[in-house]
Parts: structure tokens; sequence; C-alpha cells
């Protein structure tokens, strides 16, 4: 079953806010250099907060329209902030997941046949990031 996104937010009812155009343009020159990702247009733009101790147990991204995942249409994460050990995999298993860092400025599409790779988040690296 697909999720609805709305223009107003469940927790609180407010108007959503449009994605900033900053977003909207890193995600599409990104997905523009990714070579088998569907090109797209965001729409929808979901913010995770991690904490020094915050995770994100392997799942896959698939409450978006039948048509979506169909064809494969990416989503592209940006990360902001400390460095974050991040895992994908064709399974659940965290064990069998390959681990890469994501660090502040990272940009990762997961898009045409990677769609619908399991990924997460294992935990975050405190105060690595550099600011200035």
């Amino acid at each position: 079953m697909a999720r609805s996104y709305g223009p107003t937010r469940p927790f609180d009812g407010a108007q959503a806010p449009a994605i900033p155009d900053a977003f909207k343009m890193i995600a599409q020159t990104a997905n523009s250099t990714a070579s088998k990702s569907p090109q797209i247009n965001p729409d929808i733009c979901i913010v995770n907060y991690y904490t020094n101790s915050g995770k994100l147990g392997l799942h896959q991204d698939k409450d978006e329209s039948e048509s979506s995942l169909t064809k494969g249409l990416p989503f592209i994460s940006i990360s902001i902030g400390d460095t974050a050990e991040f895992l994908f995999g064709d399974t659940r298993d965290k064990d069998q997941a390959t681990k890469i860092n994501l660090e502040s400025g990272d940009v990762l599409i997961l898009g045409g046949e990677s769609r619908l790779l399991f990924h997460g988040i294992s935990h975050v690296k405190t105060n690595t990031h550099q600011i200035g």
C-alpha cells in the first residue's frame, strides 16, 4: 500500500513547506550525473535527524506509488553534519550489508535497479563534521 504524501503535515496539520530550491538543485544535478537513474523533478522532501546515538535499521523505501517503484524513480539522500555509517544490501541482514561512510556534503542516489536495496544507518560518528 502506498503512503500518501499530502500538502499538510500529519503531525500538526500545518502546510508542508516547499522543498528548498537549493536542495532541488543539488538533487537534480546529482541525479543528472547518474547514468542509469530516471530523471526527476523532486516533489517530496523528508528530513531524518540523527542524534549521537541515532540509527535506522535496514529497510526498503517502498511506500511510494507502484508506478514510481516500477519506473525505478530514485530517492536522493543529501548528508549534512556528522559522518554516518550507511549500510546497504540485498537483504535485511546487517552482517551481509556493505558499509560506507557518508560525510557531510555527500549525495547518495538509489534509483533504477538499486531502488529497492535495503539500507539504513548503523551509527553516527560524533564530532566528525568540520565547520568552516
